[in-house]
């Protein structure tokens, strides 16, 4: 019976080491000019899809939507910012969950290509890099820089504690890692660093990621006239929007022994929005024309975004050109992607399955049903509170001049600025270092707007005798491209100048970083006394009932400037000037009963008692203030 038993068990861990080689047994590898899986060459017919602008909820969903579309794999960016909140303070849960995600994916039948930079651009917060490196000492980012890559070599090593069993090579989807990310327009815009430097600043990230243990193919991905800068020993360079495949071919080949693969990393089905701008639209008919061009010339492709998913809370990021200081991205992500912002089909997304339908060999499966949509006619906002007053009771900051958020040691949100005058001074009021957004107070009386945006820093103001000037300003996001990405300070970060005197001496600063809902005391009902408060910055709340819930869209087409939570979930900012007039609300973030919502509004000029929700979004309706 023993001799037995012992066989049964050698037995048992024979078939069970079997079974493990067998799920181990998948390989990815670039070779011989082909990207080959299991030892057959395959195509990357991918998809961007970004975990953090979708619930956890609906991740399943987008993803079989991708899968519906005739896609064999799903790319992401990692955003470092949304998993080290502080230093040494990581979240990888609920919609953090990377893993979760990945696995997800894998279930599906998707590969993963995973981009973790550590910087990606984006249209997210600066980039994905924590704000908090700003105050670190001696630190450069996104160069060979001690401090910098001290940290960067920690948020990798910690990325792979996450990710590292879900590589190919332990039996997982992820079939290639990519280093960095458009180094190479980086490199072309800062000219005051050597291109040998660059070059090696590059080539430790690539280290960095290899000594971590990730063990999968890796590339790059620059505009293909970038590759001198953005190219690395070792890794696969890909070409973001190229359309020319004969110049794909040619500098694919010359930064990487002669041969392939070919690979359009970032092809741009839609494109990105800012506020005061419209939103772009890009023609289906031309992206299914180029997507067969593809498919018939051997070329694979990831388009950027198949699904852009919206910036929820303060994580969309900004750009700059030289007519505006800040182009901050809307809330929405949607980007005139094949699938939109909630999950619903395009007539993009059919004419891509057309076209991709024709030139694979695997089937493809029936487009999932969308989430249901639901309208919500009335929401009452029956109580009220005066920022200002509430803003009175909360713990100040005292300096000689004012700081700025990083110096506050707050990463998003408001800071209210607030001095006394002890004697009337009228004349141009100037904030250079505005960033990025203010309403300005006499006190409590607004007396105008400055806007980054707008390159408007200065107004007329008159402050009598023993009054408060007080400066509400708004971080819009950070900058997430270009040489300007090294310059992401927000709040005041200049003197504040009256006639060209700098006005210094017992500032006080306020921290509104709305994080979380902002808890006011003493709500007064909003119907008797929000006239009262018209043009001061206030919150407004209401308790709404829902029988049945679904994804819907708030309707913020009469209101001004701020932003919305909805049971305690940041659904994001909004801005009178659109394009975006309303805001996504994913039905996981409703519940049947009692639903509150929450509004800090910031300009007020026509106090509410009530708002709506929708069944569709209203994404390109610009209202600019006239000039």
């Amino acid at each position: 019976m023993q001799k037995k038993n012992i066989y049964l068990c050698l037995l048992l861990a024979f078939f069970s080491t079997v079974s493990f080689a067998q799920k181990n047994s998948a390989s990815f590898e670039i070779k011989d000019g082909h990207f080959i899986q299991n030892g057959k060459i395959v195509p990357l017919l991918s998809g961007e899809m970004h975990y953090a602008r979708i619930p956890h909820q609906y991740w399943r969903h987008r993803l079989q939507m991708m899968k519906a579309m005739g896609l064999n794999t799903v790319a992401t960016y990692v955003f470092w910012n949304f998993h080290e909140l502080e230093p040494g303070k990581w979240d990888f849960s609920g919609d953090r969950n990377l893993a979760e995600y990945i696995r997800i994916a894998g279930e599906e039948g998707l590969m993963v290509i995973l981009r973790p930079g550590p910087y990606v651009c984006a249209e997210w917060e600066f980039g994905g890099y924590p704000w908090w490196l700003q105050n670190i000492e001696g630190m450069e980012i996104r160069r060979d820089n001690e401090a910098f890559l001290y940290y960067t070599e920690l948020y990798i090593k910690r990325l792979y504690q996450e990710t590292n069993h879900l590589q190919i090579t332990k039996g997982g989807p992820v079939i290639m890692v990519q280093v960095e990310n458009e180094f190479g327009s980086y490199v072309a815009q800062r000219k005051d660093i050597t291109l040998e430097e660059h070059h090696r600043y590059n080539a430790k990230i690539k280290q960095q990621l290899a000594d971590a243990g990730f063990d999968v193919p890796l590339f790059t991905s620059d505009g293909s006239w970038l590759f001198q800068g953005g190219a690395t020993e070792g890794a696969l360079p890909t070409a973001n929007g190229e359309s020319n495949i004969e110049n794909l071919k040619k500098v694919v080949n010359e930064y990487h022994d002669g041969i392939g693969p070919y690979m359009v990393a970032e092809f741009y089905p839609g494109w990105l929005a800012h506020w005061a701008e419209p939103h772009p639209k890009v023609d289906a008919a031309k992206i299914a024309r180029k997507t067969e061009e593809y498919l018939r010339n051997d070329v694979s492709f990831n388009f950027y975004m198949v699904h852009g998913g919206t910036n929820f809370a303060f994580t969309n990021g900004a750009n700059y050109d030289k007519n505006h200081d800040i182009q901050p991205d809307l809330t929405s992500y949607d980007y005139d992607a094949p699938i939109s912002e909630a999950g619903w089909r395009t007539a993009k997304y059919d004419s891509l399955r057309n076209v991709i339908k024709k030139y694979v060999s695997y089937q493809i499966p029936e487009v999932p049903k969308a989430i249901p949509v639901i309208e919500i006619p009335f929401i009452p906002l029956k109580q009220v509170a005066d920022v200002l007053t509430y803003a009175e009771k909360l713990p100040k900051v005292s300096n000689d001049s004012p700081l700025t958020f990083e110096q506050l040691n707050q990463a998003y949100g408001y800071v209210l600025y607030e001095r006394h005058f002890n004697q009337p001074i009228n004349g141009t009021l100037e904030i250079k270092g505005l960033r990025d957004y203010a309403v300005v107070y006499v006190d409590g009386e607004q007396v105008g707007e400055l806007n980054r945006y707008f390159k408007k820093y200065s107004l007329e103001i008159e402050i009598p005798f023993n009054a408060k000037l007080s400066i509400l300003v708004e971080n819009m996001g950070r900058i997430n491209y270009g040489a300007q990405i090294t310059q992401n300070n927000k709040g005041i970060i200049a003197p504040v100048t009256i006639n060209d005197m700098a006005i210094e001496g017992e500032w006080e600063m306020t921290r509104l970083p709305m994080s979380e809902v902002p808890l006011v005391n003493g709500l007064d009902n909003t119907a008797e006394n929000a006239q009262t408060m018209a043009d001061r910055p206030v919150i407004y709340e209401g308790v709404f009932l829902l029988k049945e819930t679904g994804d819907t869209f708030l309707d913020l087409s009469a209101w001004g400037k701020g932003i919305v939570f909805i049971n305690g979930m940041n659904i994001g900012r909004y801005w009178q000037v659109g394009p975006q007039q309303t805001l996504y609300v994913p039905g996981v973030w409703l519940k049947k009963g009692e639903n509150k919502i929450t509004i800090f509004e910031q300009i007020n000029r026509e106090p509410k008692t009530e708002i709506r929700a929708v069944k569709t979004p209203v994404l390109n309706e610009l209202r600019l203030p006239d000039k």
